[in-house]
């Protein structure tokens, strides 16, 4: 069996390695990713967040460097969400592209609404890199 999936994708006028070191970096969460990251800090080498779900533990399953940003996020009751979200080069800068997948469960409307927060958050990501790093030439 499969879900329905959407793969969200945005154009970001950086490289790959530049959108990774970011992107990538657990501590700069709160600033992109508005799901996952109010409050996230760093307990026993784990990165712990509250988020709309309660808190939960988001990890970076990688290489992050070659712009694998996939993580495990494990809600409170214990199981994980496994997102996948890649880095890829386009041209001189790159493609942010996340996977979205209708799990067992979700309706619609509730697909659609993690869609646009999505959306939201690579743009917030594009904003971000913008104010951080000198653009790509």
């Amino acid at each position: 069996m499969t879900w329905p999936v959407v793969h969200i994708s945005r154009s970001l006028d950086h490289d790959v390695a530049a959108v990774s070191r970011v992107a990538g970096n657990p501590e700069n969460l709160p600033a992109w990713a508005a799901g996952l990251s109010a409050g996230i800090r760093q307990e026993d080498g784990r990165w712990i967040t509250d988020s709309p779900m309660g808190v939960v533990e988001v990890a970076f399953t990688g290489p992050v460097e070659l712009g694998i940003l996939d993580h495990d996020v494990t809600l409170p009751n214990g199981s994980v969400v496994r997102n996948a979200f890649r880095v890829v080069a386009n041209d001189q800068g790159s493609e942010a592209v996340f996977t979205l997948f209708r799990r067992d469960g979700m309706s619609e409307a509730d697909f659609h609404s993690d869609a646009d927060a999505v959306r939201k958050d690579l743009d917030r990501l594009a904003a971000l890199l913008e104010e951080r790093l000198p653009r790509a030439r």
